[in-house]
């Protein structure tokens, strides 16, 4: 079994290859984001109804890569990784034809599920191809491209809305989504240690059924569905906060605040090293911490100290996702997919429901209403980091002793 050490051509080419899907995945889920307030406005619904194009996406994409997993053990890692991104950018164009909002729900509805074939399977592939010297590091630059597909996302609908339409900004996401998809196909090498097994619908249930029994899994799990829910949140509704006034911003200086992702970026490279160096707990409980911080600073009224704010939130977010994300893929042994798969389905699911929620928030209690929902999540999220730290050290220490007892055994014999 060769796997991929850092510093080598082939792991560039694996990592140029796997931003671009990082890219792809999060410039076509959350490029209707700054935009909600258009829906709102063009459609007359409220905050929380104009965030169901946003947050169907990330529901169907939830739940069907639980299914999409296990179709990447039988059909191959790039072939679903390859069909997602063209399929997700062929439907980002058709949302730009949308005439309704029920119309534009139903089409991210199936972009959801379309865009499921790449972040369970690409961080399978991940954890099959790379050293695990080298896995922190890899995810670290997929997430990267994360934050740049949402950054780009982001900063151009809201742009070209302001001097065109939603629906020609929508338009120019699909068509880049497609030429960089092509790229993808081409750039990314085969799996060089992925083991084909035939299509059996038991073994979904039962790999599934097998992650969820491991302890150390589900506190992971329900650390990123708070996590996401409060990312998503935040950015869901800071635009209907400077969009209004005393602000008054236009949607496209609004939408410079995602600029704080390439901040996100930087860190999501970084915090890989960060979490060799002073561990995995360690590391996610710092980040969240850091996330609660820039979440509490933009309850401040001045528009510097909110985008400041969001910027700290922002490479808290990004470096927590990335110590949570190669902490499964390291303690995974078998159905790496499927615990990916679970991995991500809280993840987006976090996302969903909190990120509607937050606007049922936002009419209520304003902005305060908002960071009181996030601040609740993180709070709750840290302490099951915590939890899960103190599961793992008792474990540990109880396998040691195991071990001790065993080598005394073996040696009175």
């Amino acid at each position: 079994m060769s796997l991929v050490h850092r510093g080598t051509k082939k792991f560039l080419q694996i990592n140029l290859a796997l931003f671009a899907a990082g890219f792809v995945t999060f410039v076509t889920l959350y490029d209707v984001q700054p935009l909600l307030p258009v829906f709102a406005a063009e459609f007359g619904v409220s905050a929380a109804l104009s965030s169901l194009p946003l947050s169907l996406a990330t529901c169907t994409m939830a739940v069907s890569m639980l299914v999409a997993g296990t179709l990447s053990e039988t059909w191959g890692r790039k072939r679903i990784m390859t069909g997602a991104m063209l399929i997700t950018s062929a439907i980002a164009i058709l949302t730009a034809f949308s005439n309704s909002l029920p119309t534009l729900a139903t089409l991210r509805f199936l972009q959801g599920m379309a865009l499921a074939g790449l972040p369970a399977v690409a961080m399978a592939y991940l954890s099959e191809e790379m050293d695990p010297s080298a896995l922190s590091s890899a995810m670290g630059l997929y997430i990267a491209g994360n934050a740049a597909g949402g950054m780009t996302g982001r900063i151009v609908t809201a742009a070209v809305t302001d001097y065109s339409s939603w629906r020609v900004a929508l338009g120019a996401v699909g068509i880049l989504c497609l030429i960089t998809s092509m790229y993808f196909a081409k750039a990314l090498p085969p799996s060089a240690n992925f083991q084909q097994r035939p299509f059996q619908p038991r073994y979904l249930y039962t790999s599934l059924l097998q992650n969820l029994h491991n302890r150390a899994l589900l506190y992971l799990y329900a650390v990123v569905f708070m996590l996401m829910g409060s990312f998503v949140t935040l950015y869901n509704y800071i635009t209907f906060r400077l969009l209004a006034p005393p602000y008054n911003l236009s949607q496209t200086m609004v939408s410079w605040i995602f600029l704080a992702y390439i901040l996100g970026s930087f860190s999501s490279a970084m915090v890989g090293k960060q979490a060799q160096r002073f561990g995995r707990s360690t590391t996610l409980l710092a980040s969240l911490l850091v996330m609660l911080c820039g979440a509490l600073i933009t309850l401040l009224g001045n528009l510097v100290a909110i985008i400041i704010g969001i910027g700290i939130f922002t490479i808290g977010f990004f470096g927590s996702h990335t110590t949570a994300s190669s902490w499964v893929g390291a303690r995974v042994q078998t159905a790496r997919a499927q615990a990916s798969s679970l991995y991500l389905f809280f993840y987006y699911l976090g996302g969903s429901i909190t990120g509607t929620t937050g606007g049922i928030f936002w009419s209520e209690s304003g902005w305060g209403g908002v960071i009181a929902l996030i601040s609740v999540n993180l709070v709750i999220a840290v302490a099951l980091t915590v939890r899960l730290a103190v599961f793992l050290k008792n474990r540990q220490a109880a396998e040691n002793e195991a071990g001790h007892n065993q080598e005394l055994k073996a040696g009175t014999i």
